[in-house]
C-alpha cells in the first residue's frame, strides 16, 4: 500500500496495564492496507510545542470496521498528551510506514515473541496468522505480573504462554528460556522487543538446525538459489524475523537517526525494517 496522510479519529480511548494505552482510531485507509510489523507515524498536536511525530507500531487494522489500534506507554509529553485526547478527537497519521513481517506460504507453526511492549510490535501478526489457517504460539516477558498483557486482548485460537522475571506469573525467568521448548514445533518464529532479547533469540535460532539435527544433504535442482539478503523472498525464508524498535527522527529514511550495524553495513529501521531477518543484523554490536 502506498503510503498516506491520513485524519484519524479517536474511537476508544483506555488504559490496560499501568502506564499503557490502547487506543482505537477509524481510518479506513490505513486499516484497509496495513500489514503485520509495519507502522505509523503521529503528529501529536501543537501543543506545548510538540511539533515532531511520534512513530507507533500498527497494534492491529480490520479492514471491515475501518479500525486501527495502538498500544503505547506514557513515556513523554507526547504520549501524555494522548491519553488525554477524546472520543471524536482527530490524530494525523502517516502511515503505513516500513517493511512488514513476511510469512512463507508454507508455514503452519508460527511462534510470536515479545517482550514487555514488543507485544504491540507483533499483535496484528496472531490476527493474520489465524485468519490464513495458521496454528499461533505466543511467548510473552515481562518483570512481573503486574504488566503482563491480558489474554482477553488476544485471539480466542493463540495459545498464550507467559514468563515473569521475578516467576510471579508462568514461566520463572526470561520469555527466552521458553525458545527451546517451542523450535522444533515452529515453522518460523517473529519477535519483537527489547534489543538484548531479540540478540538471545537470534543466537538461539542460530543453533537450532544443530540442536534439531536437520540433516544437509542434497537439495533438489534449484533449491540452492541464493536469494539477496534482505530481499522479501530471502525474510521469508529466514525462520527468525525480528521487529527492531530505535529512536526515529523523520521515519522516511532521510535523517539516518534510527540506523542499526548489518551485515552489509547500516540499516535505517525506518525503510530497510523495522522489520528484518535476524541473520541481516550485526549482533555483536547490540547492546
Amino acid at each position: 500500500m502506498t503510503m498516506r496522510l491520513v485524519s484519524a479519529e479517536l474511537v476508544d480511548s483506555r488504559q490496560i496495564l499501568p502506564g499503557q494505552w490502547v487506543q482505537s482510531f477509524h481510518a479506513p485507509e490505513l486499516a484497509s492496507g496495513s500489514r503485520a510489523g509495519q507502522f505509523v507515524h503521529v503528529r501529536t498536536g501543537d501543543y506545548s510545542g510538540l511539533v515532531l511525530r511520534r512513530p507507533f507500531s500498527i497494534n492491529t487494522a480490520d479492514p471491515a470496521t475501518g479500525i486501527v489500534t495502538l498500544h503505547f506507554r506514557t513515556v513523554g509529553r507526547g504520549t501524555e498528551w494522548l491519553t488525554r485526547a477524546r472520543e471524536g478527537d482527530r490524530l494525523d497519521m502517516l502511515g503505513p510506514l516500513g517493511r512488514p513481517f513476511e510469512v512463507d506460504p508454507r508455514s503452519r507453526h508460527l511462534l510470536l515473541v515479545a517482550g514487555g511492549l514488543g507485544i504491540a510490535g507483533i499483535r496484528m501478526l496472531a490476527d493474520e496468522a489465524v485468519r490464513d489457517g495458521r496454528q499461533v504460539v505466543i511467548l510473552f516477558g515481562a518483570q512481573s505480573a503486574s504488566l503482563v498483557y491480558p489474554s482477553s486482548l488476544l485471539p480466542d485460537e493463540v495459545e498464550y504462554v507467559v514468563a515473569t522475571d521475578d516467576g510471579s506469573l508462568g514461566h520463572d525467568g526470561f520469555v527466552t528460556e521458553l525458545m527451546v521448548d517451542y523450535e522444533a514445533w515452529a515453522d518460523q518464529a517473529f519477535a519483537c522487543g527489547p534489543h538484548p532479547m531479540l540478540k538471545r533469540l537470534a543466537a538461539l535460532a542460530a543453533g537450532r538446525r544443530e540442536r534439531l539435527g536437520v540433516a544437509t544433504l542434497g537439495r533438489k535442482r534449484g533449491g540452492g538459489k541464493h536469494d539477496p539478503l534482505g530481499s522479501t523472498a530471502a525474510r521469508r525464508k529466514a525462520f527468525l524475523q525480528v521487529s527492531m524498535e530505535q529512536t526515529m527522527g523523520c521515519a522516511v529514511g532521510a535523517c539516518l537517526g534510527c540506523t542499526v550495524i548489518g551485515v552489509d553495513g547500516p540499516q535505517r529501521v525506518c525503510r530497510e525494517g523495522p522489520v528484518f531477518a535476524a541473520e541481516e543484523i550485526a549482533w555483536e554490536s547490540i547492546a
